[in-house]
């Protein structure tokens, strides 16, 4: 029997990348997955199938969770169909880089809406559903936090969900909800794929101890982790899974 049997999971932005991979390594332990996606319901289905082909559970069910409505639809349909919420796993998010004299109130907004707003309204969602003995929450943040030239909105956004991890890990301990936050380096992903055989690739891989990037497969134990009870004295921590990487 896996570390999340029984347990009921849903995890935002998980139709590919890195929310695809920890979607299937917490369906690997047992947990019921709820499959969130903002537009790639392929995506979405197609990770669903290889979690059931594998012998797990989950369901695909499309949110956008920068939008209230969605998001509040999203857990309803969660409480219907399985009644409640062990784990939550905040992982959709975007990106963008621009120089200083390039940012604009749009792009502020959209990174902003996505990556904090959806992140709190999702939360606040799943909150009410967790049973009386708790449960996990895990934030992917990133180890851009640090900063990173061209990455001020995005780099404040992912600084916003560290802070915001350590808020929520005492605000919800008295519901013995574990809120904790995995910071990846970079990861070869569909959002990345820009980025590979460049110099940008050349240069992370050059200050990388491991001497690679990531693979999504590399973030979704650290993931399973702080999800299972092997956590469970663990709150208000962020992990960097970056190869070594302490910062960009």
């Amino acid at each position: 029997m896996g570390r999340l049997a029984n347990k009921v999971a849903v995890v935002t932005g998980a139709s590919k990348g890195i929310g695809a991979a920890i979607a299937k390594d917490l369906a690997k332990e047992g947990a019921t997955v709820v499959v969130n996606y903002a537009s790639s319901r392929e995506g979405a289905e197609k990770v669903v199938n290889d979690i059931t082909k594998a012998g797990g559970k989950a369901v695909a069910i499309g949110a956008r969770v920068e939008n209230k409505d969605d998001v509040t639809k999203l857990f309803a349909d969660v409480k219907q169909q399985f009644g409640r919420v062990d784990v939550l796993v905040n992982n959709a998010g975007i990106y963008g880089f621009a120089p200083i004299e390039a940012v604009t109130a749009e792009d502020f907004q959209k990174q902003y809406g996505t990556n904090v707003l959806g992140l709190l309204q999702v939360t606040q969602a799943a909150v009410p559903l967790f049973p009386a003995e708790g449960g996990s929450i895990v934030n992917i943040s990133s180890v851009v936090r640090t900063g990173l030239a061209n990455a001020t909105i995005y780099a404040g956004t992912k600084g916003a969900v560290d802070t915001i991890t350590f808020s929520l890990a005492k605000e919800l301990a008295p519901k013995k909800i574990r809120v904790n936050a995995v910071n990846p380096g970079l990861v070869a992903t569909e959002g990345t794929a820009d980025f590979l055989g460049t110099d940008i690739e050349k240069d992370v891989v050059a200050k990388t101890p491991l001497g690679r990037i990531g693979q999504p497969e590399d973030i979704a134990p650290t993931v399973t982790f702080f999800a299972s009870d092997d956590a469970r004295w663990v709150t208000g921590e962020t992990l960097l899974v970056s190869g070594g990487v302490l910062n960009v």
